[in-house]
Order: C-alpha cells, then sequence, then structure tokens
C-alpha cells in the first residue's frame, strides 16, 4: 500500500460527507485537478482504503429509530463458541453493529429497533437465545450527538 498523504486525507474528509460529488468538486475541494484527483481516488479505492459508498439513512422515518447498546457476556469464549455467536449475529437484521471487545464483557451490539417495547422483544425471544449468551446489559440511547 502506498503512503497516504494530506491530499489522500483531504480526498477521504470530502468523501465522507460527499460520497456522490462529482469529480469536479472533489478536485476543487482539494486543490487539485480533475486528472490527478480521479487517479488518487481510483488509488484509495484499489487499495481498500475506500471500501465503498453508502447511503445515509434516516432511521426513525424507516421505523427503527430506538437505539440500545448491549453489553453481552458469554459463557463459553472459546473459538467455536465465538463462531457460533458471530454467525447467529449475523442473521439478526435488529443488530446493526457487533464488536468483539477486550474487557470484562465479549462483545458490544448495537441494535435498532422501533421502541422500547419492540427492544424488549427482541431480548426477550432472539438475543438472550444466541449461542453461549451468559448475560446482557442494555444501554438505551437518550440522544445520538454524532453518528457517522
Amino acid at each position: 500500500m502506498s503512503q497516504i498523504d494530506n491530499i489522500d486525507r483531504k480526498i477521504i474528509r470530502h468523501m465522507l460527507g460527499h460520497g456522490r460529488t462529482t469529480m469536479e468538486a472533489l478536485a476543487q475541494a482539494v486543490g487539485l485537478t480533475k486528472s490527478p484527483v480521479i487517479a488518487r481516488l481510483k488509488r484509495l479505492e484499489a487499495e481498500g482504503v475506500i471500501r465503498g459508498y453508502a447511503a445515509i439513512i434516516d432511521h426513525v422515518r424507516l421505523g427503527a429509530g430506538h437505539v440500545s447498546f448491549v453489553q453481552v457476556k458469554l459463557h463459553d469464549t472459546r473459538a467455536e463458541a465465538l463462531d457460533a455467536f458471530n454467525a447467529a449475529v449475523m442473521e439478526v437484521p435488529e443488530i446493526t453493529e457487533c464488536h468483539m471487545i477486550a474487557s470484562h464483557f465479549d462483545y458490544l451490539l448495537k441494535i435498532r429497533t422501533r421502541d422500547m417495547a419492540h427492544y424488549r422483544k427482541i431480548l426477550g425471544e432472539t438475543l438472550s437465545a444466541l449461542p453461549h449468551v451468559a448475560h446482557t446489559s442494555t444501554f438505551p440511547v437518550m440522544e445520538a450527538v454524532k453518528d457517522r
């Protein structure tokens, strides 16, 4: 992988907020002409620095405005148990993020649901039934100050 310089960082910052920008606008934003910006952008994509582009979704309008973070402690953390938990998490659409954590718990999940009643149902019927779950702790979000 080639070295990331300040212009590459400017391109990345601009693309984070303007993924559908034109090459002309991107070139102007970073202070280069169009051709070198296109080359740099293609290099950043080819090297996997920019892995893709996505829409920013208004989850409230889609009926999934309630967010909770859930700490999960497993009763078994051998490789097979972790693999089983990881595979099961991939099948639950309400789990939008799953991170293995080096802490007193094993995973941190981000859950999106309609409301607290829907979350309670997911907790009772789905999360607690995931493979090897010993216990969970829920932290409902009151307000998203920064969500990107």
